[in-house]
């Protein structure tokens, strides 16, 4: 059953209001794509990862008493690869965090793991640790794009996570996809997508590359092909066909969408995620985790990116910052809009430029221009993209800001 949750009340949507992110950065190896934060690893100092990460829960909780009392709604296992982390250590560090902080009852539990990596004895022990929601990093079923995105399972190994998920008891498994990829064809997502709702989740993410390549680090693998030339990526017409067909598929399964990528059973949308898009407070630890405090002061910290830099700086007793920023009302008031906007539901606008001190009037022609040429909807007060408004939901924002 879903997990009671807040209601955010610029958005409607329902999302933890405190969470904490802890990154896993160790993978067996790293896919061309990825910018996050990963080490390659055959041997993962497991032990003394658990004991550095809940080292710096101590002096953040040291630098911030007042989180102790505050209700954790939602924690997340990210990476990297978690589903690498032996349950013990898992247990360890999740009871630590509730020995630190005000888990709360029915608090989202998440874990991502990736389909070869599943065994009836691990997820066994990540149920018994406390982890309530699984996430399995899919990406596609076909062979070809699984190769082009260097990842190491096949469907068959996706199926059977499913069903080792199910036999652990989650009642709720998540998968991730991704489309847009080079050699990829509209018929091949429609295939995954189809395959995908056939397993019955409660919850499917999925992005599209071609959006996700903005953002790639210039040394990743993928960018350095893509500036040579020596790949192509899909049309942007193929793109937005690609969409529209998840979209479809998911929602002729009864996988509603509320947010730009994400689709989800009734109930079962992301607390966590959506803690991010409707500015909620969270803490983070591990390498290269990114976390943002309200109190004393507005602020965002992402940590050191090299698990020996991090773990050198945690067993020193030094904070394993890499970088701090304080953040004032037009910066609270940039992301609150506009993650407020990959929303479905929308977000009220004039509520948010009143609550962070910036002015309605010079704004209010250019909502009402994207109301009339379709790129948004006005109910009662919130702006909601409407699908051709959420293809440029960057440019919307743009314009807004």
């Amino acid at each position: 059953m879903p997990f009671d949750a807040p209601v955010d009340l610029l958005t409607g949507m329902p999302a933890a209001r405190f969470g904490l992110y802890l990154h896993f950065p160790y993978c067996l190896a790293k896919c061309p794509y990825c910018d996050f934060a990963v080490a390659v690893a055959r041997q993962v100092p497991e032990e003394r990862y658990a004991s550095a990460v809940l080292t710096e829960l101590d002096a953040r909780l040291a630098l911030s008493p007042g989180l102790r009392d505050k209700p954790l709604e939602s924690i997340f296992l990210g990476g990297g690869t978690p589903s690498l982390w032996h349950p013990r250590y898992v247990s360890r560090v999740l009871d630590g965090i509730a020995a630190r902080l005000n888990v709360s009852a029915g608090a989202e539990v998440s874990l991502e793991g990736n389909p070869e990596r599943a065994d009836a004895e691990r997820f066994e022990g990540y149920r018994a640790a406390g982890v309530n929601r699984l996430s399995l990093g899919v990406q596609s079923f076909e062979p070809r794009t699984l190769k082009a995105l260097g990842r190491a399972h096949d469907a068959e190994q996706v199926e059977r996570a499913v069903e080792l998920a199910r036999r652990a008891r989650f009642t709720v498994v998540s998968m991730d996809f991704i489309y847009g990829v080079h050699g990829q064809t509209v018929a091949q997502v429609e295939q995954d997508a189809r395959r995908a709702v056939a397993l019955q989740p409660e919850h499917l993410s999925t992005y599209a590359l071609t959006v996700e390549r903005e953002v790639l680090a210039v040394d990743t693998p993928l960018s350095k092909q893509l500036k040579r030339g020596e790949l192509e990526l899909p049309s942007d017409d193929d793109v937005v066909t690609m969409a529209a067909t998840v979209r479809q598929v998911y929602g002729a399964a009864g996988l509603t969408r509320y947010e730009v990528s994400n689709h989800a059973r009734e109930g079962f949308s992301s607390r966590h995620n959506a803690l991010y898009w409707t500015g909620g407070e969270y803490l983070a630890l591990g390498v290269g985790a990114t976390g943002m405090l309200l109190s004393p002061e507005p602020s965002r910290y992402a940590n050191l990116r090299s698990p020996e830099r991090y773990l050198a700086q945690v067993e020193a007793g030094r904070l394993p910052e890499d970088s701090r920023e304080a953040l004032g009302a037009e910066e609270l008031f940039a992301e609150r809009l506009a993650m407020g906007l990959r929303l479905v539901s929308g977000v009220d606008w004039e509520a948010v430029c009143e609550r962070y001190g910036q002015p309605v009037e010079p704004r209010r022609a250019e909502v009402a221009r994207l109301v009339e040429h379709g790129f948004a909807t006005l109910t009662n007060g919130r702006l909601a993209l409407t699908e051709k408004g959420a293809d440029v939901h960057s440019a919307v924002c743009a314009r807004l800001l």
